[in-house]
């Protein structure tokens, strides 16, 4: 036991550099307030010219702070802006051929002295494009060239030598964030638009469609109300994903209920096998339910497990089946919390935890 203290406090840092640590953090938080209390009129002339880009908005910068570039553009890139990186030293050696004048360029350099990207001001101005420069001082080479300048000012690095990038970075990727995301803003960019964006893992699964995950109806078995319930189930195989259900629709195409393998085992169980030979509209759940192909894949998730169901007809504005969702399609998938949602107004978000009780049976209310 005495070991495994001794152990523990040779874990813990000296107190003196947990300070410091502590130290470094806030001295960078103070930066950050005191660039927000300065954002003036170049800031909202940078955001202006970048919502109006008809191109692309190409970012670069060299070292640390190219690095803060590439996040910036691929920000930009996921909130509604066509942005890509553009390194300096590559610019030099043909690269500048990605830069078109309809592009609008944000480049990074708190000296405003940065070899490579001074070395690429002429052409940066020969090809045309609007130029935004983030730097210290509006003096600076680079900021003189600029169209707009948004001035960092003085900034004392968080290291303790003063000289690796530190608060200066932070500032630059700060400032990137509020141009990107006021500029998503103005474009009205919503949720639907950053699921398009996001496809994958769980962002794409947050903000999810029904007819994203829904099997189309060419993948469903369907039959008429007047269908033989034994040749419904053989003629209604298909090839691939099996679901458990067959929906039932009327002269109109609308639909009209579902049966399931649950409604077939309590036949059998119920010593009814006569009932195979019968119309399938005698034995099928009447008034099932059914989702909209425009939902929120939580709403649907929200009935699969709220009313302990497995299949899920998803239906058009005239009411006739367009798919089905089945819970095999989507186990694991149901409703956070509300205050984990990306946004008050926006859908639920999904996340993946093993559905309570889920089962292939209709509720007592659909019986």
């Amino acid at each position: 036991m005495a070991s495994s203290a001794a152990n523990s406090e040779a874990l813990q840092p000296p107190l003196p550099l947990l300070v410091k640590a502590r130290e470094i953090v806030r001295h960078e938080g103070r930066v950050l307030v005191d660039l927000a209390d300065r954002l003036g009129t170049e800031f909202t002339r940078a955001m202006e010219l970048i919502h109006a880009c008809r191109g692309s908005v190409i970012v670069t910068g060299m070292g640390k702070a190219g690095l803060v570039g590439q996040k910036i553009a691929a920000t930009l890139s996921s909130t509604g802006t066509r942005s890509h990186f553009l390194h300096p030293a590559e610019a030099i050696h043909g690269d500048l051929g990605r830069l078109h004048s309809d592009d609008v360029l944000l480049a990074l350099s708190y000296s405003g002295e940065t070899e490579e990207i001074v070395r690429l001001l002429p052409a940066f101005k020969q090809l045309g494009a609007k130029l935004i420069a983030i730097t210290s001082r509006s003096s600076s080479s680079l900021g003189s060239a600029a169209d707009v300048t948004i001035p960092l000012g003085n900034l004392r690095e968080a290291c303790p030598l003063g000289l690796a990038p530190s608060a200066t970075t932070t500032a630059m990727l700060a400032l990137g964030d509020a141009l990107a995301l006021v500029v998503s803003e103005m474009r009205r960019f919503g949720p639907e638009d950053f699921a398009r964006f996001h496809p994958g893992g769980s962002l794409g699964r947050q903000l999810a469609k029904v007819n994203d995950v829904m099997r189309p109806i060419g993948e469903c078995r369907v039959a008429s109300e007047s269908t033989c319930l034994r040749e419904a189930l053989v003629a209604q195989r298909r090839p691939g994903r099996r679901t458990g259900a067959i929906m039932v629709v009327n002269s109109d195409g609308q639909l009209s209920g579902i049966f399931t393998d649950s409604d077939l085992a309590r036949l059998l169980e119920a010593k009814r096998d006569g009932a195979i030979d019968r119309p399938i509209s005698e034995v099928m759940t009447k008034s099932c339910s059914t989702v909209a192909i425009d939902s929120p894949l939580a709403v649907a998730c929200d009935l699969l497990v709220g009313r302990k169901i497995s299949e899920l007809p998803v239906v058009d504005a005239g009411g006739r089946p367009v798919g089905l969702v089945d819970i095999t399609d989507v186990v694991g998938i149901v409703r956070d919390e509300p205050e984990t949602t990306i946004a008050d107004s926006g859908p639920a978000v999904l996340k993946l935890v093993a559905p309570p009780q889920s089962r292939r049976q209709r509720p007592r209310s659909e019986r």
